[in-house]
């Protein structure tokens, strides 16, 4: 056969290896529940409980042969990233949720199943760089995502369920992610409610060791405090409807909790109030507020989160007052989500850039992993070749044709090892350059 038909068959040889190995991407799969296809209360029922993560996760993997598992919760998203040749259809769902209580309940089941996101191979991987960049997100540029998207393949990683595979995802992932949150402006204007009103209060200069009122324990005032005492706000005292709701959210922020009930009897003074409570009626009156002044006349800022409001607008007509209202948080916040909207194009672009690099990564990564059996085999021949089939001859020799013999055989070697990866690089950059 002349050298150059071999050469040939050798590059078609790398092409089918290369070929099989994307196909193997394929068993790349994301199941996916967010808030755009399933109720808030029904991705709760995905969470598993951080000390029984290991264990569940572990039988998962098992029970399902899955060769690579990570296991993603947020507030308002689960994800299950996995590796497997089988099909993603609603039979395997079904299988794969099994483990989970809500299994037993047919009808929920079935639910849980029709609400799954697929994703596969390269879309799959597409899918993980808008969740780490926040594209998918419920609040479009919150950057919180990347370190979740991070923490959770550390745990997974350390419970020994993740592979290569995963690992370059993911370290692509969290890449294209930074990219998007440096190079674009999807995270430069605020949007949530929180946000907004702690950016409004930073503009009024209020110190940090400012009496801080937070009248309501739910949700929003518990973001709010979470939030200020992050930005190294220090002095809180928390009103609620009960007073044992007070106290925790009062002892996480190292404050103090009383019952809403008492607010009229508080005496300490406040520089802030900061309101949201579920009440019809206003919850801060002329006479609650007058009370709780003690007589003061400097300037207060009232941040009144509720709809309808709990701050009667009437007291700033006869008092020192700044309102920040939740109307006008909310026309702001509006105003900056269309400003992110307008980046998507830039951040997609950034994307389809970054897809295009893992293609090449990945084939790349492959064949690495492929050639490194190589070495070791060529030293296996090489061994065998002068201590059993040529040993005779070998014995034969002078130590000065010893030696010779010894450079050249070493310079085949390393030649025989540095050629299949250079002819595996040129097919990877020729089929990149053939798309």
């Amino acid at each position: 056969m002349l050298p150059d038909t071999k050469m040939t068959l050798r590059k078609t040889h790398f092409k089918t290896f290369v070929s099989s190995m994307w196909a193997s991407l394929k068993h790349l799969k994301v199941v996916a529940f967010t808030h755009k296809q399933t109720e808030l209360s029904n991705i709760g029922l995905l969470h598993i409980n951080d000390e029984e993560q290991e264990r569940f996760l572990q039988a998962l993997k098992l029970n399902h042969q899955l060769g690579e598992l990570l296991y993603l919760s947020t507030c308002n998203r689960v994800e299950f990233v996995f590796t497997t040749d089988q099909t993603i259809d609603q039979n395997y769902l079904a299988s794969f949720f099994q483990s989970f209580e809500f299994a037993a309940n047919p009808s929920m089941l079935k639910t849980m199943c029709e609400s799954a996101e697929v994703y596969t191979g390269l879309n799959a991987v597409e899918h993980m760089f808008k969740v780490a960049s926040s594209l998918d997100s419920m609040v479009v540029g919150e950057r919180e995502i990347i370190g979740q998207v991070r923490k959770s393949y550390e745990l997974s990683n350390g419970f020994g369920l993740t592979g290569d595979l995963i690992r370059l995802v993911v370290k692509r992932t969290i890449e294209t992610a930074k990219q998007i949150y440096t190079e674009t402006e999807i995270a430069s204007k605020p949007v949530s409610v929180v946000s907004l009103a702690y950016q409004q209060l930073k503009q009024l200069n209020v110190a940090n060791d400012a009496r801080i009122l937070i009248v309501g324990a739910g949700i929003t005032n518990t973001n709010m405090t979470r939030f200020l005492r992050k930005h190294g706000f220090t002095n809180f005292v928390v009103f609620n409807r009960t007073e044992a709701k007070a106290s925790v959210l009062a002892k996480q922020i190292g404050g103090k909790g009383y019952a809403l009930s008492d607010l009229t009897n508080y005496k300490a003074g406040f520089d802030v109030i900061i309101t949201c409570t579920a009440s019809d009626a206003s919850v801060i009156t002329p006479a609650i507020y007058d009370a709780l002044l003690q007589g003061e006349t400097t300037k207060k800022v009232v941040v009144d989160l509720a709809i309808p409001a709990d701050f009667d607008k009437s007291i700033a007509e006869t008092h020192a007052v700044k309102i920040i209202g939740v109307e006008a948080l909310k026309e702001v916040a509006a105003k900056n989500i269309e400003l992110r909207k307008k980046e998507l194009v830039v951040c997609n672009q950034i994307i389809l850039d970054n897809l295009n690099l893992f293609e090449e990564i990945y084939h790349e990564r492959k064949v690495e992993v492929a050639m490194q059996a190589i070495p070791q085999k060529v030293k296996e021949i090489k061994k065998a070749a002068v201590e059993q089939v040529f040993a005779k001859e070998m014995a034969g020799l002078d130590e000065s044709t010893k030696d010779l013999f010894n450079k050249m055989i070493g310079y085949m070697e390393k030649k025989y090892i540095s050629v299949p990866m250079k002819m595996a690089k040129e097919i990877i950059l020729e089929k990149q350059h053939k798309k």
